[in-house]
């Protein structure tokens, strides 16, 4: 199977040098195979977030290596790091960012215009994923009129609207009712399954995590299973 994601040994240190300095990631690696849902546990503070900004181009570590499909991203200028997240990877938070003067289709349209995608094309991928999560009758809809998990699940399909590698999730399901949340955690897993990319949710619910493909934890700045 082959590998989307790979970290190894990476390192992040904020405040470097300073009285303040706080060695945020101690030496984290990990894989991630095509077709993986992997969640990744730890407390809040812990670095979830810096790891998930690292892994998906946002960030860059102090020490250690970022591989994309194979492909070492280290040392890649601004401009191409740029030019392989947007086409690679997709991300989701905890709060939904949708545009809220655009509809829920014209928000997984956008981006894929950005892209250089055909109007029409675009706005047939955003139906089919919409439909996929079963939100559909919300197209027309503005973030205003709709839940708060019709809004995580048009930030899912946003987030694949470009056919990413990688899927990254910061807590995706952290600020739904736990009803709310199975339907978005399971639309979000049907979707990765159905594309067969490769995805890494950063949660604090362990039920969740166990019903993923494998846990990783982290604590003190270290990586574990």
């Amino acid at each position: 199977m082959s590998e989307t994601l790979r970290l190894d040994g990476i390192e992040k240190v904020y405040n470097r040098g300073l009285p303040g300095e706080v060695q945020v990631l101690r030496g984290c690696s990990l894989s991630l195979a095509a077709g993986e849902v992997v969640a990744l546990v730890a407390p809040s503070g812990a670095g979830k977030s810096t790891l998930l900004h690292i892994a998906g181009l946002l960030d860059t570590a102090d020490t250690g290596r970022v591989f994309l499909g194979g492909e070492e991203m280290t040392g890649l200028n601004d401009r191409r790091r740029t030019r392989a997240r947007r086409a690679d990877v997709g991300f989701v938070y905890q709060f939904h960012h949708l545009l809220p003067e655009f509809t829920a289709a014209e928000n997984i349209v956008l981006p894929q215009l950005a892209e250089g995608v055909a109007r029409g094309e675009a706005e047939a991928r955003a139906e089919t994923l919409l439909a996929s999560v079963g939100i559909s009758h919300r197209a027309h809809h503005r973030p205003s009129a709709m839940s708060g998990g019709e809004q995580q699940r048009v930030a899912v399909c946003r987030a694949l609207a470009n056919g990413p590698k990688l899927l990254l999730a910061d807590e995706p399901t952290g600020n739904l009712d736990p009803e709310t949340s199975d339907r978005v955690f399971d639309a979000l897993v049907a979707l990765v399954r159905e594309t067969g990319l490769s995805a890494l949710i950063a949660t604090h619910n362990l039920e969740l995590a166990g019903r993923m493909d494998r846990a990783l934890r982290l604590s003190e700045g270290r990586l574990s299973d």
